[in-house]
Parts: structure tokens; C-alpha cells; sequence
């Protein structure tokens, strides 16, 4: 029996650290989730008791349940309870608790900066030899199917590469050489969004590492955009360009947000029917007849799941930060610690530009890195004390 248990607990590690290294580069990724899933269902009814959690993984489920009753309130339940499936990513917190436990919480890491970096130089070798890139129908998408889900990911990959550096001492020179082939696909999607969320994130790891380092990165910023392309700078330039459509668009996206919430206060108007009901609430400076989100995570999650399940995912983004800190001042696994705070600001920062918390690739792989933390804890600490520092026993 423990050598099943062992063979079980060592393809659960191996399929989680594979699922999450191929949302870098492949929709396959939700396959190996799922076979993850299965041994981690199987571990469960061995054991015979549910694995500890981090504390954030509460606030989360009751947004599942209260994405289910916007469901069920919704103008259209069916369309709604179809879009809600994608709860069952939650299962990715129980699942990497479990599986990566100790350092194979940095093999997990490892794996997902190799595989994001390769991702990243197929990106590179489309902007180079197919001319993909721009902001019409050949925009840089990767192995991906869209580039907004190849720059999130893209993002939360040079958080984590930036994050060894700096804190992880131990082969540095592979992650230090992973950084240039991500920033310049990166870069190459044009994603505004996920620019300034690795900017503000790597500022915070820099702050962290040494207040000092911090004009490291306003001068890479600068270095980037001096040698960057033509189309790159007039992309960078258009952040202060108050009469770029994109930015008028976004405007009235917030009062389409808001117009939502003044109706739909408890509930939101049901999961994907933002769209629907965008016409209804769309002002005359709206650019787009319209849109599939509001490009915006708490607009978004306001607008269609109501004002109490925005409560609940904020209580979940102080949870999560509260676990991040605690376990940073623990100093046992510092650079993946490190890694997950910087998921947290890059996800938090680029929300408000991106309704990033939505894609499924990027939703799977930043709930893998936010919960490596408390599974690197749970092996040095043991279940008791585990509790005590974050980690919450729902045996």
C-alpha cells in the first residue's frame, strides 16, 4: 500500500508540474490538469480525508458559490451555468497543496520557466521569420490561441525567471538566460497590460531584494523602449493618449461597469452575459458596439457576479498577500515565495487593464504559482504547525 501511495504521490507532482509548465505553451495543459485531478481524487479516498489548503482558498470558494447563484439568477441560467465550468480550476489549490509539497515546489517552478521560456522563443522565431506582431488579425499569439492569454502568461514566466534570480542563488545562469527571449516576446505582443503588470512586479522584487536595485527597472524600461521598434514605441506612447480608441473604449467600459452594478447590485447581471447586456448600458463615447468583458478584473467581477462576490475575491487577493509576506519572512523558500508575490502584483496590476482572471491558461498556472508557497511550507513545517502559518487543514 505505501509503495501505491508513493507511485501515486509521485505522478501527481510529475502531471502538476507538467500541467502548469504547459499552460506556457500548449491548451493541452487542461488535459494533464485533468489527469492530475484524477490521482489527487484517488489520494483523497485513500487517505480518506481532504489535504490542507492555504487560507485564501476559502474566500475563493465561496466566489465559486456565489458565481453559481449569479448563475442561477441570470437572464439566461444555461449560458451562465456553462461559463461557470471553469470553477473547477479551483481544484488547482488543493491539487499543487498536495503535490509540491517542499522543494518540489522549486522544481515546479523550474519547470514552468523552461517551458515558458520556450514558448517565448517561438514566439520570437514567428517575429522574425513569419512577421507576426502588430495589432491586426497577425498579432503575436505563440503556441497560443490568443495574445492576450500568450502575454499573461508570458508575464507571470518573467515574474517567476526574475524572481529566482534575485532570490534563489542556486543555478542562476539558465533563468538569466530564460529573462531576454520572455521580455522580447513579451514585448513583441504589444499587450500593454502585461508590460505595466511585470514593471510594477519586478519594481516590488527589487524593492524587496534591496530597496536600492529599484532603478534597475524604470531603466530597463527606458532601455527597451530607446531600442525598440517603431510600432513598440508608438504602442508605449498611446498609454497617455487620452483619445486612443482603446483607451476610450476602456472609459466607457467603466461606466457600462458601473451602469451594471447600479442594477444588478447583489448578483451581477450572470456569468457571460456582459456581452449581451452591453448594448443596453453602452454611453455614446463607447467606441465598440460591443465587448466580451470590461477589461477589468473588479469591474468585471462587480458587473457580473455582484458586489458580494467582488467581497469575496478581495478577501481572497488580502489572504493570499498575508500568506505571501508570512512565508518571504520565513526565509525557507524565499524565491518561490517570491515568485507567488509577484504573481499576485503582476495579476492585480494587469487586471485593471485585462480581465486576465477570466483565461483559463492564465488562471490555472497564476492559481499553481500563488499556492507553491504553502505547499513548499507543508514538508518543513509539518501538518500542526502548518495551520499556524498559513496553511489550514480542512481534514
Amino acid at each position: 500500500m505505501n509503495g501505491q501511495r508513493s507511485a501515486l504521490d509521485l505522478a501527481g507532482f510529475v502531471l502538476v508540474a507538467l500541467s502548469l509548465g504547459a499552460a506556457t505553451f500548449s491548451i493541452k495543459a487542461e488535459f494533464l490538469f485533468g489527469l492530475a485531478a484524477i490521482v489527487w481524487l484517488v489520494t483523497v479516498v485513500q487517505e480518506r480525508r481532504l489535504p490542507a489548503t492555504p487560507v485564501f482558498y476559502v474566500p475563493l470558494l465561496i466566489y465559486a458559490a456565489l458565481t453559481l447563484a449569479s448563475a442561477a439568477v441570470s437572464i439566461d441560467p444555461a449560458a451562465s451555468f456553462r461559463d461557470s465550468k471553469q470553477l473547477v480550476l479551483w481544484l488547482m489549490v488543493p491539487i499543487v497543496a498536495r503535490f509540491a509539497r517542499g522543494d518540489r515546489a522549486r522544481v515546479v517552478v523550474d519547470v514552468i520557466i523552461a517551458l515558458g521560456a520556450a514558448a517565448a522563443l517561438y514566439g520570437v522565431v514567428q517575429v522574425t521569420l513569419f512577421q507576426r506582431g502588430g495589432l491586426g488579425e497577425e498579432r503575436l499569439t505563440g503556441p497560443l490561441g490568443h495574445w492576450m492569454t500568450y502575454s499573461g502568461v508570458l508575464m507571470l514566466v518573467a515574474c517567476a525567471a526574475v524572481a529566482r534570480l534575485l532570490f534563489d542563488r542556486r543555478e542562476w545562469l539558465w533563468p538569466a538566460v530564460a529573462v531576454p527571449a520572455v521580455l522580447v516576446a513579451l514585448v513583441a505582443t504589444e499587450a500593454r497590460n502585461a508590460w505595466i503588470g511585470l514593471f510594477v512586479a519586478v519594481t516590488c522584487l527589487l524593492a524587496l531584494k534591496n530597496w536600492r536595485l529599484m532603478i534597475l527597472a524604470p531603466a530597463v524600461a527606458v532601455l527597451v523602449f530607446l531600442v525598440a521598434p517603431a510600432n513598440i514605441k508608438a504602442r508605449a506612447y498611446s498609454f497617455v493618449d487620452l483619445n486612443d480608441p482603446t483607451n476610450r473604449d476602456r472609459r466607457a467600459m467603466l461606466q457600462v461597469g458601473a451602469g451594471m452594478v447600479r442594477d444588478h447590485p447583489a448578483f451581477g447581471v450572470g456569468p457571460e452575459m456582459v456581452q449581451r447586456e452591453y448594448p443596453k448600458y453602452k454611453p455614446a463615447s463607447g467606441v465598440n458596439a460591443t465587448n466580451p468583458h470590461l477589461h477589468n478584473v473588479p469591474v468585471q467581477i462587480a458587473a457580473e457576479r455582484g458586489l458580494i462576490a467582488l467581497g469575496a475575491w478581495l478577501w481572497f487577493v488580502v489572504a493570499a498577500f498575508a500568506g505571501h509576506i508570512r512565508e518571504l519572512r520565513r526565509g525557507q523558500h524565499l524565491a518561490v515565495a517570491a515568485t507567488a508575490l509577484a504573481a499576485m502584483v503582476a495579476m492585480l496590476t494587469a487586471g485593471l487593464f485585462e480581465y486576465n482572471f477570466g483565461d483559463s491558461e492564465f488562471l490555472m498556472l497564476f492559481l499553481g504559482l500563488i499556492t507553491l508557497p504553502f505547499a513548499a511550507a507543508r514538508a518543513d513545517l509539518g501538518p500542526t504547525r502548518s495551520a499556524a502559518r498559513g496553511v489550514r487543514s480542512v481534514a
